[in-house]
């Protein structure tokens, strides 16, 4: 019998929500031959099987969300198949209190632990050491970036995690109690301790629903911050569904980053009649060399990464009162799924050509959309470019991808009049939009930066081969 586990998806990866099993019970699969698909803060992503067999258990089930190294199913010879139900209790040995998802830093890329060792639940004495309890930086990343931008001390806070970990779950829901209080009323206390550690704290609730609002839906305390119960949009005709685990890390993200910064838009018109002849002249030949499509974002890839070289500020980002300056031009690009929105990124970008440009691009879209990008592909992008004229969009404007200080929205290319010497004269054109953090950029700096940008690509005269 094989112990199929959640794989860590990155080093401070810390859980992962099964979203399909890709097998039923009793169904047989080959070595390597996709088992399930798991869904974590970064990336989604397929498990493959590590051994040949038959699908003999299945522990979590879809929807739920385990630590990694949690053993979520088991693989075994075909006689082995047990026709009992999901056994419950084998998930009660496993508990998961940390729903900490955290920004990947490893770039590790493993899919299967080696063995179902490391699956098992902590031992009584690391759940019961004291010490360990009381250790104020038993949390993620994530959730010590959190308590920085929110001004709490962590030593305040008794974790519900495995081992007194505190975990996103216990800020959130301590943000949310805290924002309740009353204007002048002293600050509610920590949520652990009005909780035993072995239970997970939850934000305050009314005890009973509201009789204006009966099917109002409780809001997990994880999730507080992005989310408010809306019980008034439940009327009519109507059905219900919870949404995935990608779209709710997307609206915490993008909650989060409201919050933060407060953002601002530059648009400049670019006129592309230059790099619109030149693609129409060698996209042909480009497809026969190369075997993919000669799109216009290597174009537009490439004068922002002239553009971020050109005014380092916009490459940089905010650490409090810090400014870090990335030397790597490292640029991500959004890419529309069925099921949300993912942003891989192209590594120093600046040192690659066109074509590379454009090779890393469709390459990096074509996993994305087939579940196959690895954690490292998702993180340390410094700068990210949305292209929405894609779907014939003109103009947006975009929100910034934290911890990032800037995004630039590309509209659709299209054909009109413009006036060139005061003469009419039909372009094609595109509007470009920079969104960026005023705490650290100012009007002219963004002006400057898409000047930049416009300047290179309607004088473009590097050759495409």
């Amino acid at each position: 019998m094989t112990d199929v586990l959640m794989p860590q998806m990155g080093e401070s990866i810390v859980e992962g929500t099964v979203t399909r099993w890709l097998k039923k019970v009793g169904e047989p699969i080959e070595r390597d031959e996709p088992l399930l698909e798991i869904s974590t803060d970064k990336v989604d992503a397929e498990v493959p099987a590590t051994v040949a067999g038959v699908l003999v258990e299945i522990l979590v089930q879809e929807g739920e969300t385990v630590e990694i190294n949690t053993v979520v199913g088991r693989i075994g010879a075909a006689s082995t198949v047990s026709e009992q139900p999901v056994a419950k209790a084998a998930a009660a040995e496993n508990p998961v209190a940390d729903r900490s998802p955290a920004a990947d830093h490893s770039g590790g890329d493993n899919i299967s632990a080696p063995t179902a060792a490391a699956a098992t639940p902590e031992t009584p004495q690391a759940a019961q050491s004291p010490i360990e309890d009381a250790n104020p930086i038993r949390s993620s990343p994530l959730v010590k970036r959190l308590a920085k931008e929110h001004n709490i001390d962590l030593r305040q806070l008794q974790g519900t995690g495995q081992g007194g970990r505190i975990s996103k779950r216990d800020i959130e829901a301590y943000l949310q109690t805290r924002e309740e209080a009353p204007a002048g009323a002293p600050s509610a206390a920590p949520p652990a301790e009005t909780a035993a550690p072995s239970q997970p704290s939850q934000p305050s609730q009314p005890s009973q629903p509201s009789p204006t609002a009966p099917t109002a839906h409780a809001v997990p305390g994880e999730l507080a911050a992005a989310f408010h119960a809306a019980p008034q949009a439940r009327f009519g005709d109507h059905r219900v569904e919870p949404l995935s685990t990608m779209r709710k890390r997307i609206a915490e993200h993008m909650v989060m980053t409201q919050r933060i910064a407060p953002q601002v838009s530059t648009i400049h018109q670019f006129d592309v009649t230059t790099v619109a002849n030149i693609r129409e002249k060698t996209k042909d030949q480009f497809l026969e060399r190369h075997g993919i499509k000669l799109t216009y974002m290597p174009f537009f890839l490439k004068a922002a990464a002239s553009a971020l070289k050109a005014f380092p500020a916009v490459n940089a980002s905010l650490d409090a009162d810090q400014v870090i300056y990335h030397n790597n031009v490292n640029i991500a690009i959004a890419v529309a799924l069925d099921w949300g929105l993912i942003v891989p990124v192209i590594k120093d970008a600046d040192q690659k050509s066109t074509v590379e440009l454009q090779q890393a691009t469709t390459d990096l879209a074509n996993r994305a959309r087939s579940k196959q990008l690895k954690p490292e592909e998702v993180r340390e992008g410094t700068f990210s470019i949305s292209n929405y004229g894609s779907y014939g969009s003109m103009l947006a404007t975009p929100a910034i991808n934290q911890p990032q200080s800037a995004i630039l929205g590309l509209g659709a290319i299209h054909k009109a009049p413009i006036v060139i010497n005061d003469a009419i004269a039909i372009r094609s054109i595109s509007y470009v939009t920079l969104t960026f953090d005023h705490r650290l950029l100012d009007g002219a700096v963004a002006d400057e930066f898409l000047n930049h940008m416009k300047a290179v690509i309607e004088n473009w005269d590097e050759a495409i081969t």
